[in-house]
């Protein structure tokens, strides 16, 4: 019998509608819920928990929800371990034990040694909702600079730890967003960025602006920091400051929202009194600070080279005609460049898998470094004296094994292997491409049981970004086990507007482009159908963030294409993103409605405004945070009720979930993924009518 939950028609909470219109280049638009962007008044507050008073019982209800939750828990609990990096002769790296809400910073005298816990987040809160941020020790290995994040904030306090007794100094720095800490040589405190601190109240919503960059000298209180370089000119540059490696610089990234294009400036250290040089300052690429020897400062950059490429410019004659090339653009992406034991270390992808090459520092081909599989390499970090480093690889079913990599010989051995409660040798992952509307390439990664027949029954989960010059690559997730348990396909696309093909494949799905990454990710439902891996009504799409905009954009344009939604912590009012918090900075993703061209390609596919009365939308679990300072909930609570109110009267469930105490996702207490998580595959074991509702 079902539950009384279950087997009640859904009633949703009324939703007020107010007189709201604004002009845009003549075109009057309404915005009936524009109240619920105050997320801090009673009355949205109210409306949150009667969403919630409607949700989670439902979900709860659900046959399996608690054995889900059960086997979510049960694959979580391996321990696991952080990439080791050292700095002044120690070793530092993360572990888990397994169910930890949050991973415990280790130090050790060396990398296969005896550790001891430096930093515990989880002794900082009841609910394990403060995270660790930013992990800076300082060059002699005497102090540990560190951030901390409260509810998943992006605000974070930075603190300083004494690293050989585990107890903190005194000081305490606030209105920190977007920033490391990096050291001045000598130990005495160290440069980050900060933002002016915001209204009474607005901390989570008012618009980001005028970042700045200060030094801190250990052991006196912020007031008197030093202010190393502001630019109040330009309230739209984030300032991002590093020392170089061998102390003799301070290098500043200058960067303009999320455009990719960068300007880099650096002064001298040898002097307080030295001004600032702006080396590049045209803002016509990317541009990555690697590396220095002496005045010969090593770019990774995508100037005439989409793949980029690297380049090294000697800042006595700074002139182009003077700049090197040292490795030239290739047909795969140059990802990421690392400098260790005097080699250029080159992660490539190579349609969205990496590859590792090692360069000599004039640029000249040592080796390729042998990986175990298709999948994704983080790490290779250090110095350019160092001789060792290590590495993370991942995949859809390798849960991430650390290898130890001696830079001279080229040889990797294992480190650390993580024994996760599943066979991986049940499931297998494969590559295909598929044809966009316009004869575009996409690659889509398959990822499933063995065995498994596609005759269109089968529960599919296809989950994509698309957007920021980010790539998505195989990784490994214990919650996407589970889900693949199931019997479900897992489905990963890699679309335009991403990073996965260099600065080309990216702003080819931005601004008045942004239409090709819906495309590109239809393209890849319509392939899945086609080719009987599943059918429209067992078909899902997820995607958080950007993705979340994605998910909206798509179910509003073709409904009938998918049996369900999972749009979490989404853009979802084009219109009005840039008004909050650091929304401003995504103009150059996706252009803004105060030009009119813009405007008019933004309403287009906007999903709060595409939503049509009467249309039979999938079922759809909206996710969202109260703490989340990114992409602020009202773009969540904006499109649910707008949804709620738009659903065909026989349509399935449109829900809201809203996570307490959470923020974007980074840092999110592990109790709270694994329950919402629960959640989420029981609600698509319902929706999509999966034999794992029954049980």
């Amino acid at each position: 019998m079902p539950s009384l939950a279950l087997a009640q028609p859904l009633v949703y909470p009324e939703t007020r509608q107010q007189e709201v219109v604004d002009d845009y280049h003549g075109v009057q638009i309404a915005d009936p819920y524009r109240w619920l962007e105050d997320d801090t008044s009673p009355e949205t507050k109210a409306w949150v928990q009667a969403q919630n008073a409607v949700t989670l019982p439902w979900l709860r209800a659900i046959p399996g929800r608690e054995a889900l939750r059960a086997r979510l828990e049960k694959l979580w609990n391996y321990e696991r371990s952080g990439v080791p990096w050292q700095e002044g002769g120690k070793w530092f790296f993360t572990r888990n034990s397994g169910l930890q809400n949050q991973s415990v910073l280790h130090v050790a005298d060396r990398p296969d040694g005896p550790s001891r816990v430096l930093l515990d987040p989880n002794t900082l809160s009841a609910d394990g909702t403060t995270s660790l941020t930013v992990v800076a020790p300082s060059r002699d290995g005497r102090f540990l600079a560190y951030g901390l994040s409260q509810a998943g904030s992006d605000w974070q306090e930075f603190r300083v730890r004494d690293i050989a007794t585990t107890t903190d100094t005194d000081d305490l720095l606030r209105w920190i967003k977007f920033s490391g800490a990096s050291w001045a040589p000598d130990g005495s405190g160290f440069y980050y960025s900060r933002y002016p601190q915001p209204s009474e109240g607005a901390a989570l919503t008012e618009a980001n602006k005028n970042q700045t960059v200060w030094f801190h000298r250990l052991g006196t209180p912020q007031a008197e920091d030093r202010l190393i370089y502001a630019r109040p000119d330009q309230p739209d540059w984030g300032l991002h400051a590093r020392v170089s490696d061998d102390g003799a610089y301070l290098v500043f990234t200058v960067t303009h929202g999320t455009d990719p294009r960068k300007r880099v400036f650096y002064r001298s250290l040898a002097d307080d009194n030295a001004p600032v040089v702006e080396l590049l300052n045209d803002f016509d690429a990317a541009y990555e600070f690697l590396d220095n020897i002496g005045s010969l400062f090593y770019f990774r950059t995508d100037l005439e080279a989409p793949r980029y490429r690297v380049i090294a410019i000697d800042i006595t004659r700074p002139q182009r005609e003077h700049w090197r090339e040292i490795i030239a653009s290739s047909e795969d992406k140059l990802e990421g460049v690392s400098v260790v034991g005097n080699q250029l270390l080159c992660e490539y992808l190579k349609d969205a898998h990496s590859e590792m090459r090692a360069h000599d520092l004039d640029g000249r081909l040592i080796r390729h470094i042998e990986l175990p599989g298709l999948g994704t390499v983080t790490g290779f970090s250090g110095r350019r004296d160092e001789g060792e480093t290590f590495y993370l690889f991942t995949s859809f079913t390798e849960p991430g094994a650390i290898h130890r990599f001696e830079v001279a010989s080229g040889r990797s051995t294992p480190h650390w292997r993580p024994q996760v409660d599943f066979d991986p040798a049940a499931y297998e992952t494969r590559q295909v491409f598929v044809t966009s509307k316009d004869g575009t390439r996409v690659p889509l990664f398959l990822a499933h049981k063995k065995g498994l027949q596609f005759d269109g029954a089968n529960p599919c989960l296809l989950y994509g970004y698309g957007g920021f010059n980010i790539s998505l690559t195989p990784a490994f997730s214990a919650s996407r086990i589970a889900w693949l348990e199931l019997g479900g396909v897992y489905a990963q696309a890699c679309l335009r507007g991403g990073g996965e093909y260099g600065a080309d494949w990216h702003a080819a799905g931005t601004k008045l482009r942004k239409q090709n990454v819906f495309d590109d990710f239809i393209a890849c439902a319509e392939w899945l159908q086609r080719e009987k891996i599943t059918s429209a009504a067992k078909l899902a799409i997820q995607g958080g963030s950007n993705g979340g905009l994605l998910v909206g954009a798509c179910m509003t344009q073709r409904p009938e294409l998918f049996g369900a939604a999972l749009p979490s912590v989404g853009v979802m009012d084009m219109l009005r993103f840039h008004r909050f918090t650091i929304g401003w900075a995504w103009k150059s993703d996706y252009g803004s409605s105060e030009n009119s061209e813009e405007f008019k390609a933004l309403f287009a596919y906007s999903p709060l405004h595409n939503l049509r009365p009467g249309t039979r939308y999938p079922a759809t679990l909206v996710k969202t945070a109260d703490h989340d300072d990114r992409v602020v909930p009202a773009h969540s609570f904006k499109f649910a009720a707008r949804l709620q109110a738009c659903q065909a009267e026989d349509g399935p469930p449109v829900l809201i979930r809203v996570e307490t105490s959470a923020g974007h996702g980074a840092g999110t207490a592990l109790a709270k993924v694994i329950e919402e998580t629960a959640d989420t595959w029981a609600f698509l074991t319902r929706v999509l009518d999966m034999p794992a509702a029954a049980k």
